[in-house]
């Protein structure tokens, strides 16, 4: 019984902690994007994807077309200057852990080769999706909408890594969007791919 009861007050303490440092986590990735509307334009470029794709009339599909440019260009903008100022948040605030669940205390018991930083994920996004709304790779409309959600929903699992954990970041790309982690990374450019699994693991 004893046992239990030990048992039961060490599992207690171990939440009441993880959910302190997901909230502090929340806070510092939430004040790092109030000042941005990066969110707001996300919704607002995928939504016009959806709406490009699903419209029969040439002329408006241009003119759809023509519009989701201007947004690709201010996420960019604004991605990239959030990048910018999170990269000054200290070294072990922006430490994630690689594994795919919640341990609290996880940053310092670890590892450096278990856990990565979350400022260079960041940078690797902005990278992405600037060259995304560039349309470096010279893509065809189609392939680079594509290719341009994955590399958003990319960036938005990143964040929700930061703030819980790698399986429910997952879970909510999965929810959210019905597109499968995996299927995500395929989708984003080769360097995104590259670069981000080289600093996260495969």
């Amino acid at each position: 019984m004893e046992f239990l009861t030990l048992m039961a007050l060490l599992l207690g303490g171990a939440y009441v902690f993880k959910t302190r440092e997901q909230q502090r986590r929340i806070a510092l990735l939430g004040a790092a994007l109030g000042k941005y509307q990066i969110e707001q334009l996300m919704e607002k470029l995928i939504d016009g994807y959806l709406r490009w794709l699903g419209e029969d009339d040439a002329a408006r599909r241009e003119q759809i077309w023509g519009l989701l440019g201007s947004t690709e260009q201010s996420l960019a903008s604004q991605f990239g200057s959030f990048a910018a100022d999170f990269a000054k948040v200290p070294a072990p605030q922006a430490q994630v852990s690689k594994l795919p669940f919640t341990i609290p205390f996880a940053q310092p018991l670890l590892p450096g080769t278990r856990l990565f930083d979350v400022r260079r994920a960041f940078a690797i996004h902005a990278r992405g999706i600037e060259a995304g709304a560039q349309n470096a790779q010279q893509l065809a409309p189609k392939a680079k909408a594509f290719m341009m959600t994955a590399e958003l929903l990319l960036m938005q699992h990143s964040c929700h890594w930061f703030c819980r954990s790698k399986t429910v970041a997952s879970a909510r790309l999965l929810a959210r969007h019905k597109t499968p982690y995996a299927q995500v990374l395929d989708a984003v450019s080769a360097q995104t791919r590259r670069d981000y699994l080289a600093l996260v693991g495969g």
